[in-house]
C-alpha cells in the first residue's frame, strides 16, 4: 500500500505518525524513531528527544519547558523575549536626546553670555534711549519754536501769542514769560547739541544770536507717539568760550623747497580756481581732482611751508588769495586768503599736486 511521506510540521508530527497504519515492519520502525521515553532513540531530524517523549530546545517547534510540564507559558522560539528589547532601545534613546540636550545648552550658554556681554551695561543702554529719542524731528521743532520766542514786538504781541500756543501744552502762558513790552529780533540760530534724557524727554541746545550778541537757549521737547511740545521755560546760557590754541614745536623748514614749488604751485592754483581741467592736468597727479568750476579767481599765492622730509613725497601748507564773486559787476569783488594742506610728489624730476584738503595748521598771521 502507498505510504504517507513522514515529514509533517509541528510537534504533533509524532502522534500523528503512530496513529497511521502501517504494516509490521514500518510499525517497528516508526516507533523505534519515536520512542525516545524508555529507549533514549533519537528524535526526528537526529535530534534527543527528551525524557518522557518531550523536545528539548534545539527543535524550534518543540513546547517550552513550562508548557511541556504542563504550564501555560509562551511557546519557545525565534521571537521569544523580543517585547522586552524593544523597551531596551527606547530607554537609550531617551537617554540619547537627553546627553545631546545637555550638551547643546552647555556649548550655546557661554556663547550667548559673551555676545550679549559686549551690548550690556549702562553705556549702551543711555545709547539705546537716546538713539529713541527722534533727535532730528525735535532740533527742527525746537528751531521753530526759537523763531517765534526770541521774536517779539508789543504792537504785536497777540500774535506772537497765536504763533506760541502751536508749541504750548495747554493750560500754559500764552506769552511763556514775556511780560508784553519791548521788542527783540532774532538774528541768527543754529542748533548746537541735543542731550536726550530718556526716550521721550530731552534739552534741545541752540547757538542764537539778537541784538549782536551771541548765546546758548536750552529748549526742553516731551514726545511721544510722534507728536511734541514744549514742556517748559527755555533758559538762556553762555555762548561756548574761545579755545586757545596750544603752543606749536617750530618745524624745520626746507627752504629751498619752497622756493622750488612756487611756480607750480601757482598754476595749479590758477586752474584749480577756473576748473580748467586740461592746464589741471599738467600740474595734478590725480584726475579726480577737478577744482572750484570758475566760482572764484586765484589772486596769489602767499605762503608755502614745506616741512623736511622725504626726497619725492611731502605734505606742504600752502595759504592763497581768492577773489570772491560780487553781486554788483562794476564793483571789484573782495579777496580772502585761505589755506590748504596738499600732498605732493615728485616723478622725474617733476612735483605734481596727489590731494588737496583743508588744514588744521594754525593760522600765523
Amino acid at each position: 500500500m502507498a505510504r504517507r511521506p513522514a515529514v509533517r510540521h509541528g510537534p504533533q508530527t509524532a502522534a500523528y505518525d503512530r496513529a497511521e497504519p502501517m504494516g509490521p515492519e514500518g510499525s517497528s520502525v516508526m516507533n523505534d524513531a519515536y520512542d525516545g521515553g524508555s529507549r533514549g532513540g533519537l528524535s526526528r531530524g537526529g535530534m534527543a528527544a527528551e525524557p518522557g517523549g518531550g523536545y528539548g530546545a534545539a527543535d524550534p517547534w518543540g513546547p517550552a519547558d513550562d508548557e511541556a510540564h504542563g504550564g501555560s507559558g509562551r511557546r519557545a522560539g525565534r521571537w521569544r523575549g523580543a517585547g522586552g528589547r524593544w523597551w531596551v532601545w527606547v530607554g537609550r534613546m531617551i537617554l540619547w536626546a537627553f546627553i545631546l540636550v545637555v550638551l547643546v545648552n552647555g556649548i550655546r550658554a557661554p556663547f550667548e553670555r559673551y555676545t550679549s556681554d559686549g551690548s550690556a551695561g549702562p553705556v549702551a543702554a543711555g545709547t539705546e534711549k537716546r538713539a529713541q529719542f527722534p533727535t532730528s524731528a525735535a532740533s527742527a521743532y525746537a528751531l521753530q519754536f526759537t523763531g517765534v520766542y526770541l521774536n517779539y514786538d508789543q504792537k504785536t504781541a497777540s500774535e506772537r501769542e497765536k504763533q506760541l500756543r502751536f508749541f504750548l501744552p495747554d493750560g500754559a502762558d500764552g506769552q511763556l514769560g514775556w511780560n508784553g513790552t519791548g521788542q527783540l529780533r532774532l538774528q541768527s540760530v543754529q542748533v548746537a547739541a541735543v542731550n536726550a534724557r530718556d526716550a521721550n524727554n530731552a534739552i534741545v541746545t541752540l547757538l542764537a544770536e539778537t541784538q549782536d550778541k551771541w548765546f546758548q537757549l536750552a529748549v526742553p521737547i516731551y514726545t511721544k507717539d510722534g507728536a511734541m511740545v514744549v514742556s517748559g521755560r527755555p533758559a538762556l546760557l553762555p555762548a561756548p568760550p574761545r579755545a586757545t590754541l596750544p603752543q606749536t614745536n617750530n618745524r624745520e623748514r626746507d627752504t629751498s623747497l619752497e622756493a622750488e614749488l612756487q611756480q607750480p604751485l601757482e598754476g595749479f592754483f590758477r586752474a584749480y580756481g577756473s576748473g580748467d581741467t586740461v592746464a589741471l592736468s599738467r600740474f595734478a597727479d590725480r584726475n579726480s581732482i577737478t577744482g572750484l568750476g570758475g566760482s572764484v579767481t586765484f589772486t596769489r599765492l602767499r605762503e608755502v611751508i614745506a616741512p623736511a622730509g622725504g626726497a619725492d613725497q611731502r605734505n606742504i601748507t600752502v595759504t592763497v588769495g581768492w577773489q570772491m564773486p560780487t553781486s554788483d559787476p562794476k564793483a571789484p569783488g573782495g579777496e580772502l586768503e585761505q589755506t590748504y594742506e596738499l600732498n605732493v610728489v615728485k616723478k622725474d624730476g617733476t612735483w605734481y599736486v596727489r590731494d588737496i584738503d583743508g588744514s588744521t595748521q594754525p593760522t600765523g598771521s
